[in-house]
């Protein structure tokens, strides 16, 4: 498989078998999120994999009054979404089913190590997640390479202090995502549904094509 491909077929995995991560597959996975690029190469993330079903159980009762909100704004008409219903189908059976994914991968930051140069501009600042989300990209990336299914999520981000007191994580550390990893239940996508490239791609001015 090369890399278009692992790309190109690497949609979240809502629904997963229920059979165990070997340790080496795991680590062969998170090898991959070393050779992400940061600045001043500081590598300021880390990981837990978390497979006890206890602590899994309670990773699930954080996420889910947090996703059962936003499904309530969504049925309210209060929130706009781009996913077709399926889609949203599919994210709450993920949702309702979170303890029972093999691998509950917690994804730790040290911002000290981060260097976001936009912070005084009155807008988000994001640009100190140039240094954390590549990792976790490349984690994707292997675990597709592997056969493996993921999902990407950052709700758990919202209760970083009862994560954190979960996991034993210190204190200097954010919570910046979970990715949860399994072997898939259902066929890996033959193509993702993105737009054109010529839709998000320009030549020295914006909206010129290239």
């Amino acid at each position: 498989m090369d890399l278009h491909e692992i790309m190109s077929t690497n949609g979240t995995c809502r629904y997963f078998k229920p059979d165990a991560l070997a340790d080496e597959v795991l680590l062969e996975v998170l090898s991959a999120a070393r050779w992400a690029p940061s600045g001043g190469n500081r590598q300021p993330v880390t990981f837990v994999a978390v497979q006890d079903e206890g602590k899994k159980a309670k990773l699930k009762d954080l996420y889910l009054p947090i996703w059962n909100e936003y499904m309530e704004s969504v049925q309210a008409g209060s929130q706009r979404i781009g996913a077709r219903p399926k889609v949203l189908e599919d994210a709450d059976h993920f949702a309702n089913h979170l303890e029972l994914i093999p691998v509950h991968l917690v994804v730790c930051a040290d911002l000290s190590g981060v260097h976001p140069t936009d912070l005084e501009l009155d807008r988000l600042s994001v640009v100190g997640g140039a240094s954390i989300y590549p990792a976790v990209q490349n984690v994707l990336l292997a675990a597709r390479a592997r056969g493996l299914g993921a999902a990407l999520t950052t709700l758990h981000a919202s209760v970083e202090p009862q994560v954190k007191s979960l996991l034993q994580i210190p204190a200097e550390l954010a919570v910046v995502a979970v990715v949860m990893l399994g072997w898939p239940a259902k066929a890996f996508p033959k193509k993702l549904t993105r737009r054109p490239v010529e839709e998000i791609a320009f030549k020295d001015t914006y909206g010129h094509q290239i």
